[in-house]
């Protein structure tokens, strides 16, 4: 992890903020390489995902799958921005990456919980930003680190339990946010590359 825990998280969170931030208006219908979501339905679901987790280290019993904000209508970057902002409140909490934490993924420890909601922030960014044409700019350095997780994670989830497709393709030397979306079932392919960022 980084030399500040909170550090890859900040950052996830920024550049996925600056894509949700960029949306167009028109946008909001629009699909995404997630099947049964549309932009907006893709937005709420990363907010919704920062606040669980958020909830969760705060020892707060998980509410309903889809509570929350994201309803049409709703001011999707400020949502956005207020579950991040509580989010890094959460995992700044002295001694939280030790403790052990019920998420959707299992039981894991909290510095565990932190790769699972980077990774998450990094490959629902690239799809956001497949899905509304932006230029994705994640650190390299932070992918690399997801995609070395993601790696180690998959080999001990049975393939009938993912919450994601298969792992695809990716050419070798992809940028590393292309790598990650591919390992966790994207369809990345010669011109779909979205840029890295140091």
């Amino acid at each position: 992890m980084d030399a500040e825990p909170g550090d890859g998280l900040e950052r996830a969170l920024d550049a996925t903020g600056r894509l949700v931030a960029g949306v167009r208006e028109e946008q909001w219908p629009d699909p995404t390489p997630c099947p049964d979501w549309n932009v907006g339905d893709l937005v709420s679901h990363i907010i919704a995902g920062n606040l669980l987790f958020a909830g969760i280290l705060r020892g707060e019993r998980p509410g309903t799958p889809g509570d929350g904000p994201g309803q049409r209508g709703s001011d999707l970057p400020g949502a956005y921005r207020q579950a991040a902002s509580e989010l890094l409140a959460a995992f700044s909490r002295p001694g939280v990456l030790e403790e052990v934490f019920s998420v959707p993924f299992g039981t894991v420890p909290g510095a565990v919980a932190l790769h699972l909601r980077i990774t998450e922030l990094l490959v629902h960014g690239w799809d956001l930003a497949r899905a509304t044409g932006q230029r994705a700019r994640f650190p390299d350095g932070l992918a690399e680190q997801e995609l070395a997780f993601s790696r180690r994670a998959l080999g001990g989830i049975p393939a009938g339990r993912r919450p994601f497709g298969p792992p695809q393709s990716a050419a070798a030397d992809a940028p590393a946010i292309d790598r990650l979306a591919a390992c966790l079932g994207r369809t990345v392919t010669w011109d779909s590359g979205l840029g890295g960022g140091s």
